[in-house]
């Protein structure tokens, strides 16, 4: 296919409103201590709380999004686009937003939030309150990711393994499930990306406790006056971890693509 010449310089603007902020910030690492500021402890405290939760949080979107992602896709009763806009609000959501109806959700005076503390179960500004945000603003990715590789398949060896005797369960496991798995890689490798980049819905909900909520984002924004080589020098390992991310997942959809 031609490319028009005209569209050209658009397309190298677009690409220079990208990179230029990402280099700039490269620009001003202080690279004689870019060790020591990264491996503080602070700092690998909040990288290692981010790496575990964000892990949980991908678990639980491959979990409860593929079921999700499946049933959206099978669905036809009147409103199912009012279900699916709602399901995946969260892609677009101000992240402030997010974290005040987790609030609201799961908060002691919240719609379950006094049931759970009956319980003895407190989650707001807890660990688990970090994974249940970033659970919040990840699971739209791996709903997404199993509705459109549902959408491109015509269905044809499920019916066929229906009229052999399989029932749905089974039909699911070794026919749609297997066909399904590059989208699921997909889709866990993004959903994990945008956990560990969660910020607003984190702050909001679970607050900035050293070791038990403050993310390496949190960490990031608190270093910001206090200490700003540090909060660049931390900024480019994220940077660096979504560059690598998204590399992976467009290399994976190319040979999708290509196979």
């Amino acid at each position: 296919m031609t490319y028009p010449r005209r569209l050209l310089p658009l397309a190298v603007l677009g690409a220079l409103l990208v990179a230029v902020p990402l280099v700039a910030l490269a620009s001003r690492v202080d690279w004689a201590n870019f060790v020591p500021l990264v491996t503080s402890p602070s700092a690998v405290a909040a990288f290692g709380l981010s790496l575990r939760t964000a892990g949980v949080a991908a678990a639980l979107c491959l979990v409860l999004g593929v079921p999700l992602g499946l049933a959206l896709h099978r669905a036809r009763f009147h409103g199912i686009s009012v279900v699916r806009a709602f399901v995946l609000a969260p892609l677009v959501l101000p992240p402030v937003v997010g974290g005040l109806a987790l609030v609201y959700a799961f908060g002691r005076r919240g719609l379950l939030g006094g049931t759970l503390e009956v319980l003895g179960i407190e989650v707001a500004f807890t660990t688990a309150a970090v994974v249940i945000a970033q659970t919040f603003v990840a699971l739209p990715f791996m709903v997404l990711a199993v509705e459109t590789a549902l959408a491109s398949r015509s269905g044809r060896h499920e019916a066929t393994a229906g009229t052999l005797g399989a029932g749905p369960w089974l039909v699911f496991r070794r026919v749609t499930l297997p066909a399904l798995i590059p989208a699921l890689v997909t889709g866990t490798v993004l959903a994990f990306a945008r956990a560990l980049g969660e910020f607003g819905a984190t702050l909001t909900f679970a607050g900035s406790l050293e070791g038990v909520t403050r993310t390496a984002p949190l960490k990031i924004y608190l270093a910001r006056e206090a200490d700003p080589d540090a909060a660049v020098a931390l900024g480019l390992v994220l940077v660096i971890v979504a560059v690598a991310v998204v590399a992976l997942t467009f290399r994976r959809a190319r040979q999708g693509v290509a196979a």
